[in-house]
C-alpha cells in the first residue's frame, strides 16, 4: 500500500465540493493518461510491409494485446469487485510495471514471436481503469469525477500516438522499441498521481444516502444481482458491445484511417482527441446535475440515441463531401464517445442508485467491458481472415461501415431499453436524490 497522509486525507474530506472534484479529476485524470503511455503507442508505427500469415503484423499486435486486455476483463469481474479499497493503489503500480516489463521484452523478442508479449502487456492493463474507478464511484459528484477520468482515456490515446510518432520520425526511436521508450517517459508522472489516488477519502454518509452504499461483491451477489436485473442488462451490453467494436477500430487504426483521408500529420491525433474530449466531458459532467437517480439514469439512455444520431448525420454528411477530415473525425469520435462515456460516468453509477442497489460500479463496468472486447476480438479474427485473402485493406471502409451498423441497431436497443426501464425502474422519490434537499 502507498504511504497515506492522514491530514490531506482529512483536509479533502472537509474541502468544498469543487476543490475535493478537482483534486480526484487531476489524480484519475492523470493516473488512466500515463497508463495509456503504456498501453498504446506501438499503434502509432505502421510496420510497414511485415505480414505473417499473409496478414499485416499491425493487426496480429493489435489482436494480441486486445486478447489479453479482454482477458484481463474478465479476470477483472472479480477482481476489481471483490479487492479491499486499501490494496487499489499498489495494485495500480504493480500492473503497470508488468505491462512496461512486457514492453521492453516485446523489443528483445525477435518477430514474430514478440507479439506474445504484447498479450502479456494487455493482461495486467485491464483492470487498471476499473481500480481507478473504485475510488470514485458512489458519490454525489460521481458523474463529472468518472467524466474527467474518461476524459483520459479520449485525450491520451491521440497524445501517445503523437509522441510515439514523434519518437520515430523526429528522434529515430526504432518502432519496436518505441513503446518501451514513451513508457518510460511517463514513469515519474504515475507514481505521482498513483499517490493522489491513495489520498481520496471514501464517500461520506451523505453520498452513500444520495448513491447507496458501495460494497464488495462475491460471485453470488454479482449473479443474484444480475438476475434481478437480466433483461435491461442484456439490452444494455448488447449496446456496449457496438460501441467498443466502432471506439476500438477507430483508436487503434487511427494512423491507417487518416492515411485514407490523406493526412499523415502527427498532431493530428492529439488535437481531434483534444475536441472530442472537451465535447464529451461538458456533455457526460453535466448529467450529476440531474437530482432525481430515476430520471437521470432514463435521460442517460437518452442521451445514448443522441450519440447514435450525430454518428448517423456525421455519415450522411461524409457522404455528401460536406465535411473535413478533421471535421469528419471529430465529429464521428463525439457520436460514439457521447453514449460510451456515458456509460461510465451515468448508465451504471444512476441505474444502482435508481433501483437502490448495494455493490459496486466496477462489476457492471466490468462485466460490460468484458464481453464488449470479446466482441471487438471475434470483429479482429474476421478481420485477419479476411485480409489474409486480400492485400489491398481499406479501414476508413471498415470505419464508416461498422459505425452504421452499430448506431442503427443500437438507437433501436435504447428506445426498447427506454420503455422497459421506465415500467421496472421504482417511482418511489424517497432516498432518491443526488443532492440533499434543504430543510
Amino acid at each position: 500500500m502507498l504511504p497515506r497522509f492522514r491530514q490531506l486525507s482529512d483536509w479533502l474530506s472537509a474541502a468544498n465540493p469543487a476543490v475535493f472534484s478537482a483534486y480526484c479529476i487531476a489524480a484519475a485524470f492523470g493516473t488512466y493518461f500515463c497508463m495509456y503511455a503504456f498501453r498504446k503507442p506501438f499503434t502509432a508505427a505502421t510496420f510497414e510491409g511485415v505480414e505473417w500469415w499473409n496478414v499485416s503484423y499491425k493487426t496480429l499486435l493489435i489482436s494480441a494485446q486486445v486478447a489479453g486486455y479482454t482477458l484481463s476483463k474478465f479476470i477483472g469481474i472479480k477482481v476489481v469487485s471483490e479487492l479491499p479499497s486499501r490494496y487499489r493503489a499498489a495494485l495500480v503500480v504493480v500492473l503497470i510495471a508488468v505491462a512496461e516489463l512486457a514492453l521492453f521484452m516485446f523489443a528483445m523478442t525477435p518477430r514474430p514471436w514478440n507479439m506474445i508479449w504484447l498479450f502479456v502487456n494487455g493482461l495486467p492493463l485491464g483492470m487498471v481503469f476499473g481500480l481507478v474507478l473504485g475510488f470514485l464511484e458512489g458519490r454525489q459528484v460521481t458523474e463529472s469525477l468518472t467524466a474527467g477520468l474518461c476524459a483520459s482515456f479520449i485525450f491520451a490515446s491521440g497524445f501517445v500516438k503523437s509522441v510515439g510518432r514523434s519518437l520515430i520520425q523526429d528522434y529515430q526511436v526504432d518502432q519496436y522499441w518505441m513503446p518501451f521508450v514513451t513508457g518510460l517517459v511517463f514513469v515519474i508522472p504515475l507514481l505521482f498521481f498513483v499517490w493522489m489516488l491513495e489520498q481520496i477519502p471514501p464517500p461520506t454518509q451523505t453520498d452513500e444516502e444520495a448513491r447507496t452504499k458501495r460494497t464488495n461483491m462475491n460471485r453470488v451477489q454479482r449473479w443474484d444481482y444480475f438476475r434481478r436485473h437480466a433483461m435491461g442488462l442484456i439490452g444494455l451490453i448488447a449496446i456496449y458491445i457496438l460501441l467498443t467494436v466502432v471506439r476500438s477500430i477507430r483508436d487503434d487504426f487511427a494512423v491507417e484511417i487518416w492515411g485514407d483521408l490523406g493526412v499523415d500529420e502527427p498532431s493530428v491525433y492529439a488535437w481531434s482527441e483534444f475536441w472530442v474530449t472537451i465535447g464529451v466531458v461538458i456533455v457526460s459532467g453535466m448529467t450529476m446535475l440531474v437530482r432525481n437517480n430515476r430520471v437521470a439514469f432514463l435521460s442517460s439512455i437518452g442521451l445514448l440515441c443522441a450519440g447514435f444520431v450525430i454518428v448517423l448525420a456525421t455519415l450522411l454528411a461524409r457522404e455528401q463531401s460536406n465535411l473535413s477530415p478533421m471535421a469528419f473525425m471529430v465529429l464521428l469520435g463525439l457520436g460514439m464517445y457521447i453514449p460510451y462515456v456515458t456509460f461510465h460516468t451515468t448508465v451504471f453509477e444512476r441505474m444502482i442508485a435508481a433501483f437502490r442497489e448495494t455493490g459496486t460500479l466496477g462489476y457492471l463496468m466490468y462485466l460490460a467491458d468484458a464481453l464488449g472486447y470479446l466482441g471487438y476480438v471475434a470483429v479482429l479474427v474476421s478481420r485477419n481472415l479476411i485480409e489474409s485473402r486480400q492485400s489491398d485493406v481499406h479501414y476508413l471502409g471498415l470505419l464508416v461501415g461498422t459505425s452504421s451498423i452499430a448506431a442503427v441497431a443500437s438507437a433501436v436497443i435504447a428506445i426498447l431499453l427506454l420503455v422497459h426501464f421506465n415500467r421496472t425502474v421504482p417511482k418511489d422519490m424517497t432516498c432518491s436524490l443526488a443532492y440533499p434537499v434543504p430543510e
